[in-house]
């Protein structure tokens, strides 16, 4: 009982950080009906900024976390500018397609200035974690826990008792009716790029000390987050939140019980169960159109 307890609580912090990622994932596809297949490469370029500012250049820890921060909330203005806006009006797969093309372009750039070696990024807290009877509470899992509470937290009170959040909430469901009432469409999918920006590099920045910070991890990350999605139903913010946390859950205990080599097939293996039989996810809906 001891060691379950134990995965229980590291399967809620990694499903944690798929849960931020998967986000994005859904933000992004309610605002533009397309799938941003750059979601890991934002959670992977903003833990090489914490890398260059804490480590590299022994920036406060603080200070490192908001410019990287804000560099994020810059590269999720610019991408949509480069990537998305000028395919707007096309069909959705040259829009995935670029935001394909986007993603190895920011791999093989962070590859060109910093190299292939992992980096090793610090802890926030000194103290390694705390004892609660028979489990131990890493801290930076528990930060992990908390801060992913605080942002789901924050996005209900947004979107739900916020003006800017309603009219976020009108673009996504219908873009052409939010223009005939006013809301400037163009700002509002320009906000959702680069919040759903700011939310991978959270995860990011969250998961390097636990992880490697390496190329890879974006993929790694973007590929267990977009599972996550589609177990809870593509488009769906609690879906998006309930499918990570279970995923990470799944992974934890696969790895623990069966194989740990095989720990990243864990969520394919659910994923697949998925697709065959229920592949409108948990909170989905089976959508019924006449030819």
């Amino acid at each position: 009982m001891d060691l379950v307890l134990q995965l229980l609580f590291t399967g809620i912090g990694i499903g944690a950080v798929y849960a931020l990622v998967a986000l994005g994932f859904v933000l992004i596809f309610r605002a533009t009906n397309v799938v941003n297949f750059a979601q890991g490469e934002f959670s992977m370029v903003a833990a090489f900024l914490m890398v260059v500012f804490a480590v590299d250049l022994q920036w406060p820890y603080w200070l490192s976390f908001l410019l990287a921060i804000g560099g994020m909330a810059v590269l999720g203005a610019l991408f949509n500018l480069g990537v998305y806006y000028p395919l707007r009006h096309r069909t959705y797969l040259p829009v995935i397609i670029s935001t394909i093309g986007a993603s190895i372009f920011l791999a093989n750039t962070t590859l060109a200035l910093y190299g292939p070696q992992p980096q090793v990024l610090s802890p926030v807290f000194e103290t390694q974690g705390i004892l609660l009877g028979p489990v131990f509470l890493d801290s930076q899992y528990l930060l992990i826990i908390a801060v992913t509470a605080l942002l789901v937290a924050f996005q209900y009170w947004f979107f739900e008792h916020t003006l800017l959040g309603k009219k976020l909430q009108a673009t996504s469901q219908d873009k052409e009716m939010a223009a005939l009432l006013g809301i400037p469409v163009a700002g509002m999918i320009m906000l959702t790029f680069v919040y759903s920006a700011v939310l991978g590099g959270i995860a990011g920045i969250l998961v390097a000390p636990v992880l490697f910070v390496s190329i890879q991890m974006g993929a790694t990350i973007a590929l267990k987050a977009f599972a996550a999605t589609i177990i809870g139903g593509f488009g769906d913010v609690t879906g998006a939140i309930i499918g990570g946390l279970a995923l990470g859950i799944i992974e934890t205990f696969g790895a623990a019980y069966v194989s740990v080599p095989y720990k990243d097939a864990f969520a394919f293996i659910v994923l697949v169960a998925f697709l065959t039989l229920r592949p409108q996810g948990l909170f989905g809906e089976r959508i019924a159109e006449k030819a």
